[in-house]
């Protein structure tokens, strides 16, 4: 990763929000220092986690970011501080596979905005292969990406779109929805896997029914702030462990 301040020097940020994400980090970033080189930035955007999150990163070439709590709010801050022209946002229990900043940097070299990669669930219940191939092929078909996907679109695209929408739930779904109307993403066959907790934690059919049931209640309108009442109905859209 590149330890320089020069900004001339780095084409590509890697923003992770966190939120006491102390024993997902350590191997995300110990995959990102084997995998990045020269001219790649690693951003991590905190929520005002009280773990030990920031002493992961103390002595590591990250940057660290202190933002208003919720996905959106850490990842914009995250891209306002990004020197890079190619932006990923990369969630703290999802690695990285081999080749990952080479696939980013053919990205770079493209005439396409945005893309987003596949997703593989870590756990090891056949029902896990399946709902990663559905998400995979949802995504491919409507043009819609989610958080667990490492989303990746061109600074200048970002801009446009004006970041995440700085709402509790779906920030994920309205962005992608935004750079399509721009561009078709570029769907990489190439995997990230990322953690299958949130189904061990909450039960395989109960984590599917409800977000398949989420996001059909957004798409016939009805509020996020709502939604996230529902999804995170301790803390009432604050972030959660996934």
């Amino acid at each position: 990763m590149d330890k320089s301040d020069s900004s001339e020097s780095v084409w590509l940020s890697v923003i992770i929000p966190v939120f006491n994400e102390e024993a997902a980090l350590p191997l995300t970033l110990s995959l990102l220092e084997q995998g990045c080189t020269d001219g790649v930035e690693v951003i991590v955007a905190d929520g005002g986690s009280t773990d030990g999150s920031a002493a992961v990163c103390a002595g590591k070439s990250v940057r660290w970011v202190n933002a208003e709590k919720g996905r959106a709010a850490q990842m914009n801050a995250g891209a306002n501080v990004a020197k890079g022209s190619v932006l990923v946002f990369l969630h703290a229990d999802t690695r990285i596979p081999p080749g990952f900043v080479r696939e980013l940097g053919c990205f770079r070299a493209s005439h396409k905005f945005w893309g987003r990669f596949n997703v593989a669930l870590d756990g090891k219940h056949w029902a896990y292969r399946l709902i990663s191939l559905m998400i995979n092929q949802r995504s491919c078909c409507t043009g819609i990406a989610t958080g667990d996907q490492a989303i990746f679109v061109k600074k200048s695209v970002f801009d446009i779109v004006g970041g995440f929408p700085d709402i509790p739930l779906m920030e994920d779904v309205e962005f992608s929805a935004r750079l399509s109307a721009l561009d078709s993403p570029l769907c990489s066959r190439m995997k990230v896997v990322t953690s299958s907790r949130r189904w061990e934690n909450n039960g395989i059919v109960k984590t599917v029914l409800l977000m398949w049931w989420l996001r059909l209640q957004y798409f016939f309108g009805v509020s996020p702030e709502r939604l996230a009442k529902i999804y995170y109905p301790q803390s009432h859209g604050s972030m959660i462990q996934q």
